[in-house]
């Protein structure tokens, strides 16, 4: 059972980031206000609910215990006193729920990356399926996709694309997706009617604001490179591509497009977004989480699903599963069930933790 005074000092919380925004204050202490109270508003309102039902119920116990009371009387405190008590241990398991430590990062956006793996060019077109399919999962959502930049492969697909997808809780539902996806089918290009094994990883990206992590002027390095037509022509060249240099951590952003403005700020953009997953990971480590908050170890280069065209199925390793369904996934219509699979069997398992840190 969780303290009352636990309960009691959530809701105190939650009155005192309430009073504390209401009193306006400076932009970056509002942002970091306002997610905490996004945090706290489920827990305080069924910390409420709890302490109310407990209550409730020593009414119903000091009814029954009363000698005084009559027969029917009796009857009615006891059937109330059990639906207090099954009330109570739902409220409860919701809490513990609730209580369990939250990614920071889960309500915002993200910065989705993918890579075309083994496989030559079939890597390459399975990587142009997944993409498509996250598409369309983030348009079922209501969220927005916007490409930052993309290599297409020599027959289609994507050697890699990188996509900022912008809505309310896409980290929370898209970070299960990191990993190695594998695909077995006949691919186009095989004319011999063979399967063939080909991947393309994944990597979710918490998308970083400026009040989660700052870029000093002096620790970037930013090169323009101009392009012009061959024989020398178009002698009146264009900046074409900006190439950021992060010196403290080594990390390099490359950004292609026409305007050279617009590629500054997409560079700057997925920059921060590394270098915010670069700081999580070192704090997960201090931590000894090793990313282990997401399903599994969280590596990157962990295998981590199969997509299987003959057999029409999609296997996730990390909780075998298995959903004969591929057309669905691949459409993003399915990817929910997956998503809530991993999500129950991530709380399941920090339930546990958190319960055995309890005691």
């Amino acid at each position: 059972m969780i303290p009352r005074e636990r309960l009691q000092s959530v809701i105190a919380r939650h009155e005192e980031v309430l009073s504390q925004l209401s009193s306006g204050p400076e932009a970056e202490t509002f942002v970091r206000l306002s997610r905490e109270l996004a945090e706290l508003d489920d827990i305080a309102d069924k910390s409420r609910q709890l302490l109310d039902a407990e209550r409730e119920l020593d009414d119903a116990d000091a009814l029954v215990d009363d000698p005084d009371l009559d027969a029917e009387m009796r009857a009615l405190a006891e059937e109330e006193q059990q639906d207090l008590k099954a009330r109570i241990a739902e409220l409860a398991d919701e809490l513990q729920l609730l209580l369990l430590p939250r990614d920071a990062a889960d309500q915002g956006s993200a910065i989705l990356e993918l890579r075309a793996g083994t496989g030559g060019d079939e890597a390459a077109l399975f990587a142009g399926d997944l993409f498509r399919m996250y598409e369309r999962y983030a348009a079922a959502k209501g969220w927005k996709v916007d490409v930052l930049s993309a290599s297409e492969g020599t027959v289609g697909g994507y050697k890699e694309i990188i996509a900022s997808v912008t809505g309310q809780g896409v980290f929370a539902r898209l970070k299960y997706e990191s990993g190695v996806h594998r695909v077995q089918r006949v691919p186009v290009t095989e004319s011999g009617g063979r399967i063939q094994t080909s991947a393309a990883t994944v990597a979710v990206l918490p998308e970083a604001q400026d009040v989660d992590i700052e870029i000093r002027d002096e620790d970037i390095r930013i090169d323009t490179m101009r392009a012009s037509g061959a024989g020398g022509q178009h002698v009146n060249t264009t900046d074409s591509a900006v190439r950021v240099t992060h010196i403290p951590s080594g990390i390099v952003v490359l950004q292609s497009e026409k305007s050279q403005h617009q590629n500054r700020a997409r560079a700057m953009q997925v920059l921060r977004a590394r270098l915010y997953d670069l700081e999580r990971q070192k704090v997960d480590s201090e931590r000894a989480a090793a990313r282990k908050g997401q399903v599994g170890s969280g590596d990157r280069s962990e295998r981590i699903r199969t997509y299987n065209f003959p057999q029409g199925r999609v296997t996730d390793h990390r909780i075998n599963l298995t959903l004969h369904k591929l057309d669905k996934v691949l459409a993003g219509e399915a990817v929910d069930e997956l998503v809530d699979a991993l999500t129950t069997d991530d709380q399941a398992r920090r339930l546990v933790e958190f319960q055995d840190g309890e005691t």
